[in-house]
């Protein structure tokens, strides 16, 4: 007999939807699957075998041929263990077709019958639109943020065998927790003595500005990044459905107990992060990488000198793009990468000097440690922002700095211009409507061409510093016109690296 059992697969962050079709005919007892399977899936048959018989079932001695369906694409993972149980067990004429009509499952078996969580399971539900879901009980907060339909749940083979066959009444779904994250963030009230910084910080998050921090240890810099994701706006629908699918397709929210991510996401890579771990991918199958993870929020690279350079080149194309592009032999993945990316660094390996000696480092130990950060890459930050260590009376003084809920509320008032213009936050705006959205004022348009001419900014440079001032004009309520204060404020936050041999626009 044959049976056809609805299930999905995980491809990068996004489900495809996969036909488990099993056969259970004449011929030698054998157990074989076809479909472009990975070792995961070729080891299936033992765990499925071994579920079935643990569960007081009887294995077919005869001829099963599974095949997963659509055979040109490659599968991975474990989530097909339990369809293609429920598939021997129709096609073995022990559940009923008509039992399992309407229905997909996802989930893995152990070899005692029981149904485990699976990885990626809001992606995968959400790629089977058609059917009502059967998954494992800590992955049903994931499912149910993922479909319209009706979710059920199982703990093992033998209870699903008491739903389809004996009649009992579906398990009743694990109660659902608010879903509302309510951990407090870090408050922007901590910081002292870094007034300039904090006011970077603004910019960055009112009009999506990447920046970066350049001071010694100790200045303040992870403090600062660590404030950035309070200043932002929750996230709107679109961007919480995408977040919360690349997390599950990581992993991150299996039995979680708020599955819908609402906030802005805060990732902070170690610097020994390999390419493929900061982008995504892998070999037998994609996976998303934290430029992914930080989709909707925010991405810390700390001590980005100590980065490879190869992973922070790579992250050159997703900041153009907002996307990140992966291609291999059988599967070409796109996910979501549109993150607000925050770097520190040291000026030198020593840090700058520590004390009264002063900076320790040779020459060419400062060029070897600043050539990790190309060009391409520093003109990337619309902020560059030298930090340092702040002054005793700054760090005693009792009183705390402005809080971030009171920066947050100018920040969603000067996003809110920009969004009223119809053209996005102020650093998504195309070039060809910069004259429209950031129109110059006459001294301000001067003060421009006098940076050109005395090539100390260049032309992607032009553009970014005028996006900026039209974000600062935003947050200091400013009319239509950028004023020259504007642009001065955005010449000074975008003050050149030190980089030798290297020329980067101001």
């Amino acid at each position: 007999m044959l049976a056809a059992i609805a299930s999905a697969n995980l491809l990068g962050s996004s489900g495809n939807g996969v036909v488990v079709e099993v056969h259970v005919g004449a011929g030698l007892p054998g157990f074989s699957i076809v479909g472009l399977p990975d070792e995961s899936c070729r080891e299936a048959r033992d765990r499925v075998r071994a579920a079935i018989l643990s569960s007081g079932l009887t294995w077919p001695n005869k001829r099963v041929t599974v095949n997963l369906a659509p055979a040109g694409l490659r599968k991975s993972g474990v989530g097909l263990d339990l369809p293609l149980a429920v598939g021997v067990l129709v096609a073995c004429e022990a559940i009923s077709l008509s039992a399992v009509e309407g229905l997909g499952f996802v989930g893995e078996l152990g070899l005692d019958g029981s149904i485990r969580p699976v990885v990626g399971v809001a992606p995968m539900v959400a790629s089977m639109p058609e059917v009502d879901v059967v998954v494992p009980r800590a992955n049903v907060g994931e499912a149910l943020v993922a479909t319209s339909r009706s979710v059920r749940c199982v703990a093992s083979l033998k209870e699903l065998m008491d739903v389809l066959v004996e009649g009992h009444p579906w398990p009743p779904l694990p109660r659902a927790d608010d879903d509302v994250d309510d951990d407090p963030l870090p408050d922007l009230a901590d910081v002292r003595g870094q007034p300039v910084a904090v006011e970077a910080l603004t910019i960055a998050a009112a009009g999506r500005h990447h920046v970066m921090f350049v001071g010694p240890p100790g200045a303040g810099k992870t403090m600062l990044a660590q404030r950035l994701a309070g200043l932002l706006p929750p996230l709107s629908r679109k961007a919480s459905l995408e977040a919360t699918m690349i997390h599950s397709a990581a992993g991150r929210l299996i039995g979680g107990s708020r599955p819908l991510i609402r906030n802005p996401p805060f990732r902070a890579p170690h610097h020994t992060a390999s390419l493929i771990a900061m982008v995504g991918g892998g070999s037998s199958s994609i996976r998303p990488g934290e430029i992914s993870l930080a989709h909707g929020g925010v991405l810390f690279l700390d001590e980005l000198g100590e980065f490879s350079p190869s992973v922070l080149d790579g992250l050159r194309q997703p900041l153009e793009e907002r996307v990140v592009r992966l291609s291999r032999a059988h599967s070409h993945i796109e996910m979501p990468a549109d993150f607000l990316l925050i770097g520190a660094t040291n000026p030198c390996p020593c840090g700058g000097g520590r004390g009264e000696g002063g900076c320790a480092c040779i020459e060419s130990t400062k060029a070897r440690y600043l050539r990790r950060l190309s060009g391409p890459l520093l003109d990337r930050f619309d902020l560059r922002v030298t930090v340092h260590r702040p002054g005793i009376d700054a760090l005693m003084d009792s009183g705390g700095g402005e809080p971030s809920a009171r920066v947050a509320g100018r920040v969603q008032m000067a996003r809110q211009r920009a969004l009223d213009r119809g053209y996005g936050l102020n650093g998504e705006l195309p070039i060809a409507r910069l004259d429209d959205a950031a129109p110059l004022s006459t001294a301000a348009r001067a003060m421009l061409r006098s940076e050109l001419e005395r090539g100390r900014l260049s032309g992607r440079g032009l553009h970014r510093i005028r996006r900026v001032a039209r974000t600062i004009a935003d947050l200091n309520e400013g009319g239509d016109l950028v004023e020259v204060e504007h642009v001065q404020t955005a010449l000074m936050l975008r003050s050149e690296v030190d980089h030798p041999r290297i020329e980067v626009g101001v």
